[in-house]
This record gives C-alpha cells, structure tokens and sequence, in this order.
C-alpha cells in the first residue's frame, strides 16, 4: 500500500496511503503521537477507521514531528498530508534507524500495523494516548492541525472529553448531550459504555445535538429535523446495495420449517464436546456448504463485461453481522475446508473481531455466498438483497414455538422461516428451489447432512 513523501526544508510529509479495497478516505480515530515526539521508522503514529475496519498507520520516517494534519473526527482522503517529520537537531537521525525504508525508496510504500513488514524484530510498546480536549468541530489552524493541539500547556476543559469519534456519533444519534455524561475511561474520557449507560439511566438529560457539520432544517414546532451524513460505512452500503437492485435480477423464494431436529441435533453436540461449542449459525454454514456442494450454480457471480458466469472453486462464505458501524459482513475463506467445530470457532473469532472493528480490510471482500441470520432481531423472514457480486444470499428468521403436523398430529415445534434470494441469470427456479429445498431438509432431519458429508 503505497504512502508518499515531499519535502519541503529538509522536512518529509507523509501522506494518507492508500489502503487498499477501492477506499479513498479515512477518519481520523486518535494520533498516537504529538507535535514535538520523536518518532522511529514503523511506529504507529495515528489509528485511522475506514469503511471497513479501524487501523494504526505506521510511519515510514524517523525524526521529530512538526504538524499532524487532521483532527480527530476529521476525514482525510488519500494521498492527503498525514503526518510532517522534521530531521533531529544537526540532521542526526535515531540509532539504527533510517529515515525511510527501502520499501517508500521503491514506490511500494509501507503497510498498516496488523498486515505484517517482513522484518518485525524489535518490540514496540503501544504508547499511551493523550488526552486532550476535543470540542467539537475541531476548529482547524493554518497547518491544518486543531488550534491549541501544538501547546504544551494543558487547557482547562471546555467540553465532555471524547477522544473516538464513534462514541461522540452514538451520543449524536441518540440525543445524548455529553456534557452530562461522566467519563470512566483514563482521564475521564467518555467512553462508549457510558453513552449506553447514559441511555439506560432514568434521570439522564438528553438533548438532540445536531451535527454541526451538516446543520439542521427547523420546523414549526422549533425541533430540528435530524440530518444524517452519507458517509464511511453507510455510504459504502448504500452504494453496494443499490448496484446489486440495479444490476442483479434478483429472485426470493421462502419456506417455512421445523428446526426442532437441528436445535436437537446441536444439544446433543455440544454434551458430547462442551470444550467446543457448536452455534446454530454454524450448523446453518455446514448446511449451506452441503447445499452448494450440490448446487454450485448459486456459488458464483456474473462478469457483465466478460458475458460469462464464474463459479467460484471455493466456498468464500460471507456471515452478515450488524455492527456499531453498520451491517458488515466478514468472509471465512474457503469454509468447505472447515470441520463443523472450525466453523463454529472462526464464526465466533470473526463476528466478534467484526464487532470490534478490528477485522483488516481484505476480510471483509471476496465473498461468494452470503448467510444472513436476521432471526436475532426478532423478525420472521425478509427478502434480503443480493451482497453484490454475489448471486445469492440465503436468510433466517427467528425460531419459535408454532403449531405443526408431525405424524398426522398437531404439536408444538421450534419453526423458522428460510429465505433465499438469488440472482435469476445464473440459474433458474430448480436450481434455487433444490437448493433450498436440501438446506430446509437437513434442518429438519439433520441426519440427511451427515449423509451428504
């Protein structure tokens, strides 16, 4: 992923690299560092969050920093200043270090911390944030910097401190006026726990807080309606969606079933291996990957420019989970590899990293069937649409006691819906339809999976 260098007196600007997946953006999270630190070759200097995921960006020179371009909350494009790196007095650079790597001398730039350099010997301590005071907006100097952040001299507080953007949005969206709020992190720095907490308390004082960024329309009754910008990982979804219902004739077809056999089946496993629990999910992607086994026509995708269908060798199975971020969905390469306790292991690992914003961004690509289990947000069935370029999508809703026939006689059962969306140009009702047809089979009679396996 390639950075960039100028220099201007002897000093070297490094800017936004590029990080990769088509993203041309990223949000400022917390500067890991401050004007006047001197820095060493690789050390992380800011945590930026993307689209896609929150990363430390290293940086590729040694020195003392001049300027930090940016804010936290502010939103830098690519290509961008990021960071100004001066020499150290009389031009000495730090023992053992050069002032950038052979790597920025090619063209090749440096990487992200978590994504691996090659040559990773020496230790390096996480350096503690520092905390400062954030109004908001941040109101920019000539360098770009947010006024006062150069000053040595702590400032008394003017307003709540809050280092993540993330936590001054959930705050936003809710109405939650910070000022009110009483930080528990180092410092007293607001984290996202004591905006939830804020939420939950009986006496806690809201007040809509619009953002200043956008403003605000009035109406008549003096409230404001409430703007919300499209932009990081919403605009990413919307823009996805909306090619997939624009280029993808796609098709939904449901049924209804009895899951009483499978969530059986799942008691019985995890008795026999409590030191590895199996999750329902888990079970659903065994299923799904004995389905496409099956069917491979709906494990593909179409090539417009190419006028052709391309069936994928393997199962790059995309897991839909909903995130402080927005929807996400992280992908488990080739899946069909995996033994059922693999499975549900890396389900867990991977929603839980996705959860986190922890997850690099080139997991969250490459998918070539998509499980979605809406059924956590107590919904019965959807018509989920298409995670382009994918050409099909299969979604469950929740499980719950229903009337059912069961050997000519009424009794209760554990139902569910099954929904499977698919892209009609790859194949046609049969296909879908046996597809869906052999996944609602072995959720009835789970005994059918380890026939097909």
């Amino acid at each position: 992923m390639g950075g960039g260098m100028t220099t201007v007196e002897r000093t070297q600007v490094f800017l936004l690299p590029d990080l990769g997946e088509g993203l041309s953006e990223a949000e400022i999270v917390e500067w890991r560092v401050a004007v006047g630190d001197v820095v060493t070759v690789d050390q992380s200097v800011v945590e930026v969050e993307t689209a896609k995921a929150v990363v430390d960006v290293p940086c590729p020179y040694a020195g003392r920093v001049v300027t930090l371009h940016g804010a936290a909350g502010e939103v830098r494009p690519v290509g961008q200043p990021l960071i100004t790196i001066a020499p150290l007095d009389g031009g000495d650079e730090p023992a053992g270090h050069a002032t950038y790597r052979e790597e920025e001398r090619a063209g090749s730039g440096n990487v992200l911390i978590g994504y691996g350099t090659g040559h990773g010997t020496a230790t390096r301590r996480r350096r503690r944030p520092r905390l400062a005071v954030a109004p908001e907006p941040a109101e920019a100097g000539p360098t770009g910097v947010a006024a006062g952040a150069a000053s040595s001299d702590p400032a008394p507080p003017t307003a709540a401190l809050v280092i993540s953007p993330i936590v001054r949005r959930l705050a936003r969206e809710h109405g939650v006026d910070l000022d009110t709020v009483r930080g528990t992190g180092p410092g007293g720095v607001i984290r996202r726990a004591d905006v939830e907490a804020a939420l939950t308390a009986p006496a806690a004082r809201l007040a809509a807080v619009p953002d200043p960024q956008v403003g605000s329309a009035p109406v008549g009754d003096g409230d404001g309606d409430v703007i919300v910008p499209l932009t990081g990982v919403r605009k990413v979804i919307a823009d996805k969606l909306s090619r997939s219902r624009r280029e993808i004739p796609e098709v939904t077809i449901w049924v209804d079933v009895d899951a009483t056999g499978l969530l059986e089946t799942r008691a019985a496993i995890n008795a026999a291996t409590p030191d590895a629990p199996v999750s329902i999910l888990a079970l659903l992607a065994r299923i799904c990957l004995s389905g496409l086994r099956r069917f491979p026509q709906l494990n593909s995708r179409v090539d417009t420019e190419a006028q052709h269908i391309v069936q994928a060798a393997g199962v790059h199975l995309g897991i839909a989970a909903q995130t402080d971020r927005g929807l996400l969905v992280p992908v488990l390469r080739d899946a069909q590899r995996l033994t059922t306790a693999e499975l549900a292991a890396e389900l867990a690992a991977t929603t839980a990293a996705a959860r986190a914003g922890s997850l690099p961004p080139a997991r969250l690509t490459g998918g070539t069937f998509t499980l979605n289990n809406y059924g956590v947000f107590g919904v019965d069935g959807s018509t989920p649409i298409i995670n382009h370029p994918e050409a099909a999508l299969l979604g469950v809703g929740r499980i719950v006691d229903k009337p059912w026939v069961v050997d000519g006689q009424l009794a209760v059962r554990k139902v569910t819906q099954l929904s499977l969306t698919f892209d009609h140009r790859v194949c046609d009702g049969g296909v879908a339809g046996g597809f869906l047809r052999h996944v609602a089979d072995c959720v009835e009679r789970p005994a059918l999976l380890i026939a097909a396996v």
